[in-house]
């Protein structure tokens, strides 16, 4: 395999313990000397890091594919948009760890920009959902981890991914209402075995995002994590994609944009926050700012 220049932490497993960042840019604020040093200061191991378009048009430039987040309803759901400036996720084993190195970011950043969330997340039960039920069975692997995650070509560009971020909130006491059939249902996979359901129903997630019954196919890559407080919890989905058609197209499909059927997801939990991110390649062990002119 080629040297891959990408974020390093778009193609590895979740660490155990992360912390998401979402800032939003100061109005008649200048962000390239609080990027610059970000760009120096930043070590590809803290994490992943990501440029919303906001950000992209204050910097008077453009990144091909790249756009905002797109707000959706259907039949008794919704889907908002979010979307910010920046996002970044801070992986490691420790929460020391994680405060020290979102306390750096954030000191660096505070000339430019503003928290509009943080979301404090972790590896559940070996990456499970807070359901019990495997989460992201269907990634792509090694080479197809690569094609499906990371764009293949265009100066400043090639090794970069795009990232779609949503903050799902569960109603787990609804959910464990269900018997073990009607949880299987909605998911479409037995909580057993992790087998797929042939004759689940048409609204179960698996058969909503069956990702090879798009055309082109909609592989992505997740790095989706559990989050909970003392009175919410839910999943944070991540999923990092080399076009985010990727992403959009079975999210329409979920709110029933495409035949009326909605995601059997919706009867249990919901998004609150969504957003598209790009994250730039590395360069020498820097992030790569060329395409837009840094």
């Amino acid at each position: 395999m080629a040297t891959i220049a990408a974020q390093p932490h778009i193609l590895a497993a979740p660490q155990s313990l992360s912390r998401s960042l979402t800032l939003r840019l100061l109005p008649q604020t200048d962000p390239r000397p609080a990027l610059r040093q970000l760009r120096d200061a930043w070590i590809p191991s803290w994490g992943v890091f990501g440029m919303g378009e906001p950000l992209i048009r204050a910097l008077g430039s453009s990144v091909s594919g790249l756009r905002t987040f797109p707000a959706l309803s259907g039949p008794a759901c919704s889907v908002p948009s979010t979307q910010q400036s920046l996002w970044l996720r801070c992986g490691g084993d420790n929460r020391s760890t994680l405060f020290d190195r979102s306390e750096r970011v954030l000191a660096i950043l505070a000339s430019a920009f503003a928290i509009e969330e943080v979301l404090d997340s972790f590896l559940y039960a070996g990456g499970r959902d807070l359901t019990g039920f495997e989460d992201g069975t269907e990634n792509p692997k090694a080479e197809a981890a690569v094609e499906a995650a990371l764009v293949s070509a265009g100066n400043g560009l090639r090794h970069s991914s795009f990232v779609a971020v949503q903050k799902w909130v569960h109603d787990l006491a609804r959910f464990r209402s269900y018997s073990t059939d009607q949880a299987n249902a909605v998911v479409g996979r037995r909580i057993q075995d992790n087998e797929e359901i042939g004759d689940a129903p048409e609204s179960a997630h698996v058969k909503r995002t069956a990702q090879e019954s798009f055309d082109p196919a909609a592989f992505m890559l997740r790095r989706s994590l559990a989050w909970a407080t003392g009175r919410e919890q839910g999943l944070e989905f991540t999923a990092y994609v080399e076009s985010l058609d990727r992403f959009e197209r079975p999210l329409r499909r979920m709110v029933g944009l495409d035949d009326g059927v909605v995601d059997g997801l919706f009867t249990f939990s919901r998004p609150v926050t969504g957003g598209y991110y790009w994250c730039p390649p590395i360069a020498e062990g820097r992030f790569d700012f060329s395409l837009i002119g840094l």
